[in-house]
């Protein structure tokens, strides 16, 4: 018993000593000073500071927020860093919340610097900071963002998923984890959807081939009348009302296809270049 107390007592200690790492800090960039007290929130009162933005938290499996806002002079920049379930979910947060139109930059997994707001995700920590009054703060942004970076500890480098995706005709940045119903559909519970411009691709993966394999007979029965095909270990093709011409595979424990094809895109053949690129 005084062995096991003592083995908790030593992972409280670790996890107190791992939590300033994570926690904002206006002294991060020189000339900042906090402002007011340290927010700290959860699931179950994250509402209180994000109104109606606080289901898009819960969506990526949010764990906990902490938060400050630091001052110099009449500026001000609101720095929350938010814990998700990990680092897929935090990366997830961050794709979701980034302008798809702006290039990404190497903080973390993946950072994003514009005039007035500044975003990275850092293994399992989204970290968000928006500035004020209306100006371009983009250089302090990045300075608070890579030192922010820095101090976190943990994986740098996006889900390896992302590279499965083929980059010819994919719109740029437009990758992105969907939380939940990817493509519309309940059953695909969450996954990855890209835009293309023969269609849309997804990716999705289950706990084990077999539980894959169950979601595809249910896939099938849910489109009806549909025709296999050789792709993978299993495939078919078909068409729905809002999905247009599709073609669904598996391999292994992972699904993924097309779905809204062009007139003249060849479904099977993209089906199995994807696949292909799965391990």
């Amino acid at each position: 018993m005084k062995a096991t107390r003592w083995l908790a007592a030593l992972a409280w200690l670790a996890a107190g000593a791992a939590l300033p790492a994570q926690k904002p800090d206006c002294g991060l960039v020189p000339g900042w000073r906090q402002h007011g007290p340290f927010r700290t929130y959860d699931p179950e009162n994250l509402y209180e500071y994000m109104n109606g933005n606080a289901e898009g938290y819960l969506l990526y499996r949010f764990v906990r927020m902490q938060g400050v806002t630091c001052k110099s002079g009449e500026d001000t920049i609101v720095f929350d860093v938010s814990e998700l379930a990990d680092p897929e979910w935090a990366y997830g947060m961050f794709t979701a919340n980034r302008d798809p139109q702006q290039p990404i930059e190497p903080i973390g997994m993946g950072g994003q610097v514009l005039p007035r707001k500044a975003t990275f995700a850092k293994d399992r920590y989204y970290v968000e900071f928006s500035a004020e009054p209306d100006k371009d703060h983009s250089a302090v942004l990045r300075a608070f963002a890579r030192a922010m970076a820095e101090r976190i500890p943990g994986r740098t480098e996006p889900p390896e998923i992302l590279k499965w995706f083929p980059s010819e005709g994919l719109v740029a940045g437009s990758i992105r984890l969907v939380p939940e119903s990817v493509l519309g559909l309940r059953l695909l519970r969450y996954g990855y959807a890209a835009e293309y411009e023969s269609g849309k691709a997804f990716l999705a993966a289950e706990d084990s081939p077999e539980a894959a394999a169950g979601l595809m007979k249910k896939l099938r029965e849910r489109f009806g009348q549909t025709a296999e095909v050789q792709v993978a270990d299993e495939a078919f093709e078909g068409a729905d009302r809002y999905l247009g011409r599709l073609c669904f595979f598996r391999k292994g424990r992972y699904l993924g296809g097309w779905a809204n094809l062009k007139e003249g895109a060849d479904a099977v053949t993209m089906a199995r270049a994807l696949a292909a690129r799965l391990p």
